[in-house]
């Protein structure tokens, strides 16, 4: 029995098998975790004023890590389209 000349890679998982999915924060569309963008949301007071009479023991600010599908990340202007991409969009336009 012969080899193939190469070795295949399991690069987005550590082993073989399904890979996790998660779910789009969203839309809530099934993806895999390789392929969502992490978006950090959370809550920010931005008034000096405020900042300096509040007690920085006394506040706390949360963040929330969500997750993006494709479509919606490219919805949000969360990732930008891709240059290869961009040159068959101006193509067919002509």
């Amino acid at each position: 029995m012969s080899e193939a000349p190469y070795s295949r890679g399991w690069s987005h998982g550590k082993e073989r098998g399904q890979e996790s999915k998660v779910n789009c924060d969203f839309c809530g569309k099934m993806t895999p975790r390789w392929k969502c963008f992490p978006v950090m949301r959370g809550f920010r007071i931005n008034d000096p004023v405020i900042r300096q009479q509040i007690d920085q023991r006394h506040m706390s600010l949360w963040e929330r890590k969500q997750m993006a599908c494709p479509a919606c990340a490219r919805f949000r202007g969360i990732v930008k389209m891709g240059k290869s991409r961009k040159t068959r969009h101006m193509n067919q336009q002509f």
